[in-house]
């Protein structure tokens, strides 16, 4: 018998192109879970100077997976670590297929802007390989908004260092939903004709830089409330030990977004959604499920879901984080 859905690993395996990582040396990010009240505490503990991040792991030798600490909060949100400049600025970001840029909270941010405030910031002057962009950006996400400048300088992730990357400094962050975060950023995976004002994501400058084996990455997210490792970030592979051979792959129907073709929906015995079949995309940046209004009233009465604000209904079975739906 499978266990209860709460305790299903979900292995979602996004590869940037078609083929099979077999043999490639694999570049792992391990998830760890948090205490949220002591999370919470640490930022208003930190209002004028954050409290410094562990070290971001260093290569190891040969071929054996590089780990750096990442993190799951209830289920909600898969975040990890990267560094900016240099030496690297330790910043915790999500890793988002619905989006295409990076950005971090900056030195230079608005007073007025408290998400900033709450967060690890980037200091251009604490980096010796920084350059001056300057190009306005602003990215309206579907629960918050971020404004500020872009700036260019080296990345660092999973071992990974070197890779000048162009990304954000955020100097406006109205949504007070970055205020409640438990990362500072947003690291995007999605397609490159999403990224504002044309700036390369930075996976795909991993990929032309030769710095992956393969052009594949892939998550692995421990649903197990009971356990502290909340999975990891595979960049060039997969991991076997997550998923039992062979990959099923199934092809980007638009190359933007994640978005391929899904058939159907089962629910339960005697309710099918999407029947004819429809889009849907692979979002690891947020918790809702969304869909066409009135397949998600029908999905809604099915699983006695409870009506919420903003259109969002829970699951009455899902406990904190999970089951939440949106019509759209």
């Amino acid at each position: 018998m499978s266990p209860p859905p709460l305790l299903q690993p979900l292995l979602l395996l996004l590869p940037l192109l078609n083929v099979e990582p077999s043999g490639a040396t694999l570049i792992r990010i391990p998830l760890h879970r948090v205490q949220p009240g002591r999370r919470i505490l640490n930022l208003l503990r930190g209002w004028r100077e954050p409290a410094e991040l562990p070290k971001l792991g260093a290569p190891s030798p040969g071929d054996k997976p590089i780990f750096v600490p990442l993190s799951n909060y209830r289920d909600v949100q898969y975040f990890g670590e990267i560094g900016l400049g240099t030496p690297p600025q330790n910043f915790t970001v999500a890793f988002d297929t619905g989006s295409s840029n990076l950005w971090v909270p900056s030195r230079r941010c608005h007073f007025f802007s408290v998400p900033c405030w709450l967060h690890h910031r980037f200091d251009p002057k604490a980096s010796s390989s920084f350059q001056a962009n300057g190009t306005k950006f602003a990215i309206q996400y579907g629960t918050g908004r971020v404004d500020g400048i872009l700036s260019e300088d080296k990345l660092t992730i999973g071992g990974i260092k070197g890779a000048s990357v162009i990304f954000g400094e955020a100097l406006w962050e109205p949504s007070l939903v970055f205020a409640f975060a438990h990362f500072d950023g947003i690291l995007g995976l999605g397609f490159p004709i999403l990224s504002v004002e044309g700036v390369r994501p930075p996976m795909d400058v991993l990929v032309e830089q030769g710095l992956l084996d393969k052009p594949v990455f892939s998550f692995y997210l421990n649903r197990d409330p009971e356990e502290p490792d909340g999975g990891e970030l595979v960049l060039g592979g997969s991991d076997p030990a997550h998923y039992i051979p062979p990959l099923t792959f199934v092809p980007v129907t638009v190359p933007a977004y994640w978005q391929i073709h899904m058939e159907r929906v089962k629910v339960g015995p005697g309710l099918t959604l999407c029947a004819k079949g429809c889009a849907a995309i692979l979002d690891t940046g947020t918790s809702l499920i969304t869909g066409p209004t009135e397949e998600i009233r029908a999905l809604h009465a099915a699983i006695g879901g409870i009506p919420l604000l903003a259109g969002e209904v829970r699951s009455q079975s899902g406990g904190y984080g999970l089951g939440r739906l949106m019509a759209v």
